[in-house]
C-alpha cells in the first residue's frame, strides 16, 4: 500500500514497489481530469519504475541506441529518457490555475527544489544556460546529469515532473543518448560517493517543500520587478 499524508492541502504519496509505466501514466492522467473538476487534490506522487525508456514529444529515434528495455510515449516535453529502481520520480500534478498560471516560472521553481534537496546530501547541483536537467561534477570534475525534468500542462494542471538518480544502474542509460545530450555521462548520488537511501530522500525533499509551494504562488513581478 502506498504511504499517503496531506501536506499544505497537497496529497503527498510515496508509492511501494516498482510501478508499471502505464499503471502510473493512467493514474496520472485520471487525477489531472479529477482536479479540474474539483474532485481531488492536488498531488505529489513519488515512484520508483521497473528499467524503462519514454519519449517526449521531441524525441529522435536516432537517440535510442539499443532498445533493451520498454519504451513509452509519455505525452511530456523533452527527449528520451530512463527510467528504473534507485531513480527517485517524481510525478506532480499541481493546479496552476490558482498559482498564478506561469509555466516557466513552475518549472524554475521545481528545478530550485531538486537543486535544494540535492544540497542536504552535499551536492553542489545547478542549472545549465540551454541544457535541461539538473547538473553537477563527477568525481572526475566532469559536468554531468543527476535529475531530469520534464512537463505537460493541461488545462493548467501539471503532469510528469522529475526524476533523480539516487542509486540506480548507470549503465541502463547507454541504451539512450539522455534528453538527446550526449556530450556529459549521468551521475547519481551513489556515484559521487553519498550513502543517501531513498527514504531519506523523499524526507530531504519534504523540508523543502514549503518553499517550493511558496514559490508558485508569487507572480514574476513580485520576484524580478517584470511581466
Amino acid at each position: 500500500m502506498p504511504d499517503t499524508v496531506i501536506i499544505d492541502d497537497i496529497e503527498w504519496r510515496i508509492e511501494q514497489g516498482h510501478l508499471p509505466y502505464p499503471e502510473a501514466l493512467a493514474e496520472m492522467e485520471a487525477r489531472t481530469a479529477a482536479i479540474r473538476a474539483g474532485g481531488a487534490p492536488e498531488r505529489v506522487w513519488l515512484i520508483e519504475h521497473p528499467p524503462l525508456y519514454t519519449s517526449g514529444t521531441s524525441a529522435d529515434t536516432a537517440e535510442l541506441l539499443d532498445q533493451r528495455f520498454p519504451v513509452y510515449d509519455a505525452g511530456r516535453g523533452g527527449r528520451y529518457t530512463y527510467h528504473g529502481p534507485g531513480q527517485r520520480v517524481g510525478y506532480l500534478n499541481i493546479d496552476l490555475g490558482k498559482r498564478g498560471k506561469d509555466i516557466r516560472n513552475f518549472v524554475h521553481v521545481l528545478e530550485g527544489w531538486v537543486i535544494d534537496t540535492l544540497a542536504e546530501f552535499g551536492v553542489e547541483a545547478r542549472r545549465a544556460d540551454g541544457r535541461i536537467g539538473i547538473w553537477t561534477n563527477d568525481l572526475n570534475g566532469q559536468e554531468a546529469k543527476i535529475g531530469a525534468i520534464g512537463v505537460r500542462v493541461r488545462r493548467w494542471v501539471t503532469l510528469h515532473g522529475f526524476s533523480v538518480n539516487v542509486d540506480p544502474d548507470l549503465s541502463h542509460f547507454t541504451g539512450i543518448i539522455p534528453c538527446g545530450i550526449s556530450e556529459y555521462p549521468v551521475t547519481s548520488l551513489a556515484a559521487l560517493g553519498k550513502n543517501v537511501s531513498m527514504a531519506e530522500f523523499d524526507e530531504a525533499l519534504k523540508v523543502h517543500f514549503p518553499a517550493f509551494i511558496a514559490g508558485l504562488r508569487r507572480c514574476p513581478d513580485e520576484k524580478s520587478g517584470s511581466a
